[in-house]
């Protein structure tokens, strides 16, 4: 191997590492950012925003998978980019339940998952094949269309409530 192909391996890695690294900080504010004075506990951004109903649900979403698109470019595999979809979806199902359903975020922590999933992956020593583009599309494709869905119903049960609460 020679000298220059020494440097760009080596750049390569360097930058791969500080995209993780930019990945925990993000996954650190979405789940762990704040702790809870008297208890081990920490919270992230990600329950709060989930508390405005459909915009919530697009923000937190759409930083979730960002984390899966930097995952997959990193190298990740088709297997575990969809099971980094599918921590997201589960967490945006849950969160259709009014104010239940964000609490239920603050302890699923999808992002925390997902970068345990992420770190698995590169502490890994057997090569798998990376996923192509139209793979990424399809997944991510496919969760705009529950976190539409999600938005659709966690605003008509709202809208139920206010309801039968407003006679």
């Amino acid at each position: 191997m020679n000298e220059e192909a020494i440097k760009k391996k080596s750049l390569e890695k360097n930058s791969k590492e500080s995209q993780v690294e930019k990945l925990r900080s993000l996954t650190n504010l979405l789940d762990n950012a704040i702790a809870i004075p008297g208890t081990r506990y920490r919270l992230g951004i990600d329950p709060l925003l989930g508390l405005f109903p459909a915009a919530g649900d697009y923000i937190t979403a759409g930083l979730s998978a960002y984390i899966v698109v930097e995952a997959a470019k990193i190298g990740v595999p088709k297997k575990t980019l969809f099971r980094m979809v599918l921590n997201i979806v589960f967490d945006a199902l849950a969160g259709t339940v009014p104010l239940l359903g964000d609490l239920f975020d603050a302890t699923w922590k999808a992002n925390v998952k997902n970068m345990a999933l992420l770190d698995s992956y590169l502490d890994s020593t057997v090569m798998r094949e990376k996923a192509d583009w139209w793979f990424i599309a399809l997944l991510l494709g496919g969760l705009l269309l529950v976190v539409i869905s999600v938005s659709v119903v966690s605003l008509s049960i709202l809208a139920f409530l206010f309801r039968a609460i407003n006679g």
